[in-house]
């Protein structure tokens, strides 16, 4: 017997659902931190000193943060082909925004201290700003055009075909839905980046960040609740019609898929579900009042809880569809039908039961080797601070 048939397509495809989610939720958890603090860094830090304080949270560990952004989109080529193909070429430019923001992270790192100019640093620090503040927002918009449905079509060889020009394909991700859900997400870790500071930092530069914070956590809690009731009434879900092969081949054309309903009728189909929403109103709720109390290490997780409920809303909520089509339903991705093969999950699972605890093993002990705040002494005192 090969190794693989140990355990059936069905489950495998239903495991790598979930690991693909892990891997996002990881990558917010820890990232998303990281784009806080940079959205963040304009408003909480005051002076040179204060700023490099700031920066100096997030510096030794961003690059570590990273990772889980690879890993997902590693796994997304290896267990996910047609989503990979689909998406990366229907957001390319949106993509390609959110990589350039990105990139003016590490650049300014590295250039702001360069120059002991005062407009040289601030505009450094602004274009940290944008390193933290446009991704965060993107990322949500994505979620948002998700849930709406992307404008593709696959032909009968499987070939993705998008409606609109080249410029239309980021314009038109710009939809009302799609940018509330944006501002869910900048939001969400505007909060998780103010608590991370709450941690990290103490004097003015931390009651600025939970001033900010806190009233960032109302928005998300607002916003969030405001896109569930435009989801309910106002979006059109998906549904697969028929029976559908929990094992059956990677072709999305072959079950047939209609529009109609609303997508939080997987609430009674699922009632468990609903522990995700629900964790994601008590966590904000909770890293609010923890943000007015100046309560510090509490704070980041029930940021935490609240990141990881709002983000398994959506999947839960969608389940068992990856990427809807909204110009041929039919095309649609989900579980059942986008997966790459039996034997090419078995072995990305095994490396993953392997390397997965490795990077935790070594994410905790860098967060345990670098535990504790930073103060403006050590900052000044240091000639390796950023």
């Amino acid at each position: 017997m090969i190794l693989s048939e140990l355990i059936d397509l069905d489950i495998l495809r239903v495991i790598w659902w979930v690991l693909l989610g892990v891997l996002l939720i990881g990558f917010a958890l820890t990232d998303g931190f990281d784009m806080g603090v940079g959205a963040l860094l304009p408003f909480v830090g005051k002076s040179d000193v204060e700023r490099r304080v700031v920066i100096n949270t997030i510096g030794p560990v961003w690059e570590g943060n990273q990772v889980w952004f690879i890993l997902g989109g590693g796994a997304i080529f290896a267990a996910w082909p047609p989503l990979y193909a689909v998406s990366f070429s229907g957001f390319y430019l949106a993509m390609f925004t959110v990589l350039a923001a990105l990139i003016l992270r590490p650049v300014g790192f590295k250039y702001r201290s360069k120059r002991d100019s005062a407009a040289w640093r601030n505009g450094w620090d602004w274009a940290l700003f944008v390193g933290g503040a446009v991704p965060a927002l993107l990322f949500g918009v994505a979620v948002g055009n998700v849930l709406l449905g992307v404008p593709f079509h696959l032909s009968d060889d499987l070939m993705s075909f998008y409606d609109g020009n080249f410029f239309t394909k980021f314009v038109g991700l710009l939809r009302p839905f799609a940018l509330l859900s944006g501002v869910v997400s900048l939001s969400m870790l505007l909060m998780h980046g103010a608590a991370w500071l709450t941690l990290k930092t103490e004097g003015p530069v931390q009651i600025r960040a939970r001033t900010i914070g806190t009233y960032a956590g109302i928005v998300a809690a607002v916003t969030y609740a405001l896109a569930g009731v435009w989801l309910a009434f106002g979006v059109e879900g998906f549904h697969m019609v028929g029976e559908v092969p929990a094992n059956g081949p990677s072709n999305p054309l072959y079950n047939e898929v209609a529009r109609g309903g609303s997508w939080l009728a997987a609430y009674s189909l699922r009632p468990w579900i609903v522990i995700a929403p629900i964790m994601g109103f008590v966590g904000i709720a909770m890293a609010v009042m923890g943000l007015r109390a100046g309560r510090e290490v509490s704070t980041l997780l029930w940021s935490k809880l609240a990141i990881t409920g709002i983000i398994s809303s959506v999947g839960l909520t969608m389940f068992p569809f990856i990427l809807p089509s909204i110009v041929d339903p039919n095309s649609s991705l989900s579980v059942w039908d986008s997966s790459s093969s039996q034997q090419t999950l078995f072995v990305m699972l095994v490396m993953a039961v392997i390397f997965v605890p490795i990077i935790l093993a070594y994410t905790a002990w860098v967060y345990k080797v670098l535990w504790g705040k930073v103060t403006e002494e050590e900052i000044t005192g240091s000639g390796h601070s950023y």
